[in-house]
């Protein structure tokens, strides 16, 4: 019988050479917190609660030990934020981790299902503080120009002529009709104003951004606020912010909420949603419920996409360069 392999699949995706500049490029991540006195931490990645987001598919495992009767349910996270906002709450002052993390159903040129995430905090920074340290990190790990800053509104007005907080549903599903953008009517009833704008941004905006130098995107409609605290104005808007480099985009932070209520107020809503669109039910996140009741000091935090980052340093064009084995030969 023989045991030669059907294929190759054993190997690692990567190079040894990408392999090398990966090592490298996370010790110039760690030096680069080192210098500002942040401190790296570790979280757990299987918890009992996920991010309720339904964008967001957690995968869920199972534990039995010998001090659990049954099977417990767990998630695998999508990232480490609430555990780390727990940690910001008991007062451990400014923070990173850089870990893996898993989220379902993203297989492609930009994603695996297991993936590295950077993440950081910073308490008494806004989104605006935090953008200006994310840029100081770009120009040291990809040697990048400063980044430009535009408002999501600016953004959308410089690619589509069309102010997004105020067109109406119509007018962008006419927009995207406009630039080739075919969906069959089934998919075109669902799709909300927020839905449209997405596919508006994916479509036609995000392949433009970022190229000359990075492009920080911030002040989002506030109903995409997401884990974001919303400034009150004409109209509201998300204190968040996203990163695009050569058309990638690379990271997504916040001015983060910190009232409990409201954030309770989001997690329902999200799990209504979640049920309307049949996805599985996620349970709240109690623990981080008490940590913002018991007072999450003002804070900014940034997520990071470090294989995204790896790419970009390495003219990369596909997301298994930087991995060692993708999911295929997991």
């Amino acid at each position: 019988m023989s045991l030669e392999p059907k294929n190759n699949y054993w190997q690692p995706n990567a190079s040894f050479f990408n392999l090398q500049a990966r090592a490298a490029c996370l010790a110039e991540v760690r030096h680069f917190f080192e210098q500002r006195n942040v401190l790296e931490v570790e979280t757990p990645l299987m918890c009992r609660a996920a991010a309720t987001d339904p964008y967001l598919q957690p995968i869920p495992v199972s534990y039995l030990g010998p001090h659990v009767r049954s099977s417990q349910p767990y998630f695998l996270q999508t990232s480490p934020e609430y555990a780390m906002k727990r940690l910001l709450a008991a007062g451990s002052g400014p923070i990173y981790q850089i870990c893996k993390v898993f989220r379902n159903d993203e297989v492609g040129r930009l994603h695996n299902p297991e993936f590295s995430l950077l993440e950081w905090y910073r308490p008494g920074f806004d989104h605006h503080d935090l953008m200006g340290e994310m840029e100081a990190l770009l120009c040291t790990v990809l040697g990048v120009p400063p980044a430009e800053q535009l408002s999501y509104e600016a953004v959308f007005q410089r690619h589509l002529a069309l102010n997004p907080h105020h067109a109406s549903k119509q007018a962008l599903q006419d927009c995207a009709r406009a630039h080739s953008i075919m969906l069959s009517e089934s998919v075109i009833d669902s799709l909300t104003t927020d839905d449209w704008l997405d596919v508006l941004m994916t479509h036609c905006i995000e392949p433009h951004l970022g190229f000359e130098r990075p492009l920080m995107i911030y002040d989002y409609p506030a109903s995409k606020a997401a884990l974001a605290k919303v400034r009150s104005g004409n109209p509201p808007v998300a204190e968040r912010f996203e990163v695009y480099v050569q058309g990638v985009e690379l990271a997504n932070g916040y001015h983060e909420l910190t009232d409990p209520k409201v954030q309770q107020a989001r997690f329902e809503r999200d799990s209504a949603l979640r049920k309307s669109l049949n996805y599985p039910a996620i349970p709240l996140d109690q623990y981080l419920l008490e940590a913002l009741a018991a007072g999450l000091p003002a804070c900014a935090g940034v997520a990071l996409g470090l294989d995204r980052l790896l790419m970009l340093k390495l003219h990369s064009d596909h997301i298994k360069d930087v991995i060692a084995f993708t999911i295929e030969r997991a």
